[in-house]
């Protein structure tokens, strides 16, 4: 079938189905044109459970499809990639160590190993008492095992309205990095990473910034912090579409995964956007096509659902977020 037919197919069976799509800011082109909403994984999550649906198709990784069951119970929750995982999200676990194998851009057959082989129970028995604050890109399990969440917004926030001098913050060394710049607290650093922004470099920068020198950088927190203080502005994918929308500047070199482009390209007509690096593309985001979006669908398949004794404590953790937030 050409793009057109799978739209068609889609989009009516949507209709019938009672279904909404979601599409994070990464996915392909095509996937977030037949998007019902688009935007970070917690505001497409917290956007679907207020919506009168049956179905909600999360266009976007395993740990997001978690967030949209966790916050929708009573709803249907489909992921069309069922193997489009995060690797970032699985460098961290709750009782049982896993050694992953990674084959991306500048981390080709690298052996990642949790610090000392940890788990999140170890790092709690280690710093007893310590509050722990989990990503949003983390697994529904680790989220139950956690204090509150956080997103890549927020993280300061909410760090700043705990009641602790110190808090654990996983699974993004990075993420926790530009925490710590920004509060008094102390933060104790889980050694995970998003592969896509930890691969830049200054270096990359600094070629951005002389073929564009006209142009703001604009940069996400998963970035190493020696990048971030480079950066005119660093934000979240959604704060990123709102500070390009409502700034004067006409260029921007953009510091996250490569799809967030269309639509910053599609909403804001006389600005141009340049990627940081032509090569931040997150294989995992581009496993969703329209064909699996139909399939899925289709088949009422790729069904994910958060058990209930995880999913009520991983829903307080993010209630806690909320609160302070």
């Amino acid at each position: 079938m050409s793009l057109d037919e799978l739209r068609e197919k889609i989009l009516k069976l949507k209709q019938k189905k009672n279904a909404v799509i979601l599409a994070h800011n990464y996915q392909r082109d095509e996937v977030q044109e037949i998007a019902d909403f688009t935007g970070d994984s917690l505001e497409l999550s917290r956007r679907a459970s207020t919506y009168d649906c049956d179905v909600i198709v999360f266009c976007g990784v395993n740990f997001m499809a978690e967030s949209a069951s966790i916050l929708s119970p009573d709803k249907t929750v489909l992921l069309p990639a069922m193997e489009a995982d995060c690797p970032m999200a699985d460098m961290i676990t709750v009782d049982k160590p896993r050694i992953l194998r990674m084959n991306f851009p500048g981390y080709n057959d690298v052996t990642y190993e949790y610090p000392e082989k940890f788990t999140l129970r170890d790092m709690k028995k280690r710093y007893p008492g310590v509050p722990v604050v989990s990503y949003v890109n983390t697994t529904a399990d680790v989220k139950a095992e956690s204090d509150y969440c956080c997103t890549s917004s927020n993280g300061v926030k909410i760090v700043d309205g705990i009641d602790s001098d110190r808090v654990i913050c996983v699974p993004d060394r990075n993420l926790a990095a530009w925490i710590a710049k920004n509060t008094k607290k102390e933060i104790i650093t889980w050694d995970g990473f998003c592969h896509v922004h930890d691969r830049i470099r200054q270096v990359d920068v600094v070629a951005a910034k002389s073929a564009h020198p006209a142009a703001v950088f604009v940069a996400h927190p998963e970035c190493r912090l020696d990048v971030c203080e480079m950066a005119d502005h660093v934000t979240s994918t959604s704060g990123m579409l709102r500070y390009c929308w409502e700034s004067d500047a006409k260029e921007f070199i953009i510091g996250t995964e490569t799809g967030l482009l269309y639509r910053l390209r599609l909403e804001n007509s006389g600005k141009r956007f340049y990627p940081l690096r032509n090569d931040m593309l997150c294989p995992n985001m581009k496993k969703t096509s329209l064909r699996s979006v139909l399939f899925a669908l289709e088949n009422n398949t790729q069904v994910i659902k958060v058990p209930e004794e995880i999913r009520v404590p991983a829903k307080r953790a993010l209630d806690r977020m909320l609160e302070i937030a």
